[in-house]
């Protein structure tokens, strides 16, 4: 009874990972872009203080903010799906290779979903970015698994 819950509740929280991951992607180009030059704004308030110069970097700072969204978001997602597949009692090899496998056809139809989001387009880059973060957050579930067994 037990793991049966452990199971649900693995996939549950995939599931609803996913879907935060396709409301963020739902948002048009303008309202994606007022969260992350929030974020940016609190960085570059404490980077001031110690390099005043930081603010000439913006859009820099503001492509990095992005960046590290994606590959923590899918970062994420690879520990809830292989965390929900071994909950399954699927194999750590199949586990491993399905985990990586789902987050970077995920990464790619969230991709192609953006093409129809105002504003927003694919790109091919922003895959690798997410299908990278997806595979950190494997081995991150792995070698902590394997610490604690």
């Amino acid at each position: 009874m037990l793991m049966s819950k452990r199971k649900t509740l693995s996939w549950a929280a995939a599931v609803s990972w996913m879907a935060l991951i396709f409301f963020l992607s739902s948002q048009p180009a303008t309202d994606s872009s007022e969260l992350s030059s929030g974020i940016v704004e609190v960085i570059l308030t404490a980077a001031e203080k110690v390099m005043p110069e930081v603010k000439e970097h913006i859009d820099t700072l503001h492509h990095i903010v992005r960046k590290n969204a994606h590959f923590t978001i899918y970062l994420v997602l690879g520990i809830l799906m292989i965390n929900a597949l071994k909950q399954s009692f699927v194999s750590t090899c199949k586990s491993t290779i399905y985990a990586l496998s789902i987050s970077a056809a995920f990464a790619s139809s969230d991709e192609l979903h953006q093409f129809f989001v105002p504003g927003r387009g694919p790109a091919m880059t922003d895959v690798l970015i997410d299908s990278a973060g997806a595979a950190v957050g494997i081995a991150i579930f792995l070698t902590i698994r394997k610490k604690i067994i």
